[in-house]
């Protein structure tokens, strides 16, 4: 038995293989776009915030009344192509403990080489996070109408690919 399974083995491999020659479908390019318009959670009902991931970044954000008054967006904040980092320390980190006697003059006394092993992470979003404000003018106003409000977005730093949209107002968190 112990002859026929490292013959057979390559074999299942070949068969496994077997079938057409038709690619899988290839997952579109990019990160997929993230677009949200609500009142924060536990806040003041009076202020819209407006989270978008997108290509673009966020440059301009307005309420729009059903009458036209636009009331712009008070901050708007844009960090392109966010990275973060991550990993884990251990206790015999050289750079931290160097002046404990613990650094790269004990690491010849440690009888495993890989007991002072740390993993180190880095990652990016390929992307750009963008967030904005709206303060409402009247918030009485805006719980009564608020279905004929809309919010116009403008991603995009001129002179290039400037792009505008208009999504629905969120609905009013309900009264506590």
């Amino acid at each position: 038995m112990r002859r026929v399974l490292p013959v057979l083995l390559p074999l299942f491999l070949i068969a496994g293989c077997e079938g057409s020659d038709a690619l899988p479908p290839a997952a579109p390019p990019g990160p997929t776009a993230y677009l949200r318009a609500g009142f924060p959670r536990g806040g003041v009902a009076d202020t819209i915030v407006i989270e978008a991931t997108e290509r673009l970044p966020l440059r301009a954000a307005a309420l729009l009344s059903p009458d036209g008054t636009a009331t712009p967006a008070s901050s708007v904040d844009v960090a392109a192509s966010p990275s973060y980092a991550g990993g884990q320390r251990v206790a015999g980190d050289p750079w931290r403990n160097a002046l404990l006697g613990t650094g790269s003059t004990a690491a010849p006394n440690v009888p495993l080489a890989d007991v002072g092993a740390a993993l180190r992470s880095q990652g990016q979003l390929l992307a750009t996070v963008s967030s904005a404000e709206i303060a409402l003018p009247d918030p009485v106003v805006y719980r009564r109408n608020w279905a004929q409000y809309r919010i116009r977005l403008t991603f995009g730093t001129p002179p290039g690919e400037v792009e505008t949209r208009e999504i629905a107002a969120p609905a009013p968190p309900p009264p506590q």
